[in-house]
């Protein structure tokens, strides 16, 4: 049975491979360990960059989020549109960890990504990792805000479309 068959391994195609494997690695793991690997990518966030930690005012606040978490993206090349290279930077607290794990997963997962690649993330990802059971609807919802300002801002970058 593969995962297109299998209703209980989440679809993993139409991401890149980094993601691809976050997202099987959840999947793969013990519900009662999911949490535990959560708190990996929480402690594995990279803390933002002076650049922004001296000017707070340049990262943009995800409300959706229960816990105060800002991020920011960077698009090297953007001129190259789609093909320029994305960088993602976060400030979430130590005492957030669900928030930060989920920031952890993105950046681990997008940052380094071409543009296009960002904007082809599907809204669906943090349904798949298989975290429904033991994380509230509202923290999914805060990564959905992330994804969904990360995918945003690049656009905007590489001039999909115009800031507001």
């Amino acid at each position: 049975m593969t995962a297109e068959t299998d209703p209980t391994t989440p679809q993993t195609t139409d991401l890149p491979a980094s993601l691809a494997e976050i997202v099987t690695d959840f999947a793969e793991t013990d519900a009662g360990d999911r949490l535990q690997l959560l708190l990996e990518f929480s402690s594995e966030l990279p803390d933002v960059p002076e650049r922004y930690a001296d000017h707070p005012e340049l990262l943009e606040a995800v409300p959706e989020c229960q816990s105060p978490i800002f991020l920011v993206t960077e698009v090297d090349n953007a001129e190259a549109g789609e093909e320029a290279t994305v960088h993602l930077h976060f400030s979430a607290p130590p005492e957030a960890p669900t928030t930060r794990g989920f920031a952890g997963i993105l950046h681990e997962g997008l940052d380094g990504q071409t543009a296009g690649t960002v904007l082809a993330i599907p809204a669906d990802l943090p349904l798949r990792l298989s975290m429904t059971e033991i994380v509230s609807p509202l923290r999914l919802r805060g990564m959905s805000g992330m994804l969904a300002r990360i995918q945003r801002q690049v656009a905007e970058r590489i001039g999909k479309i115009t800031a507001n």
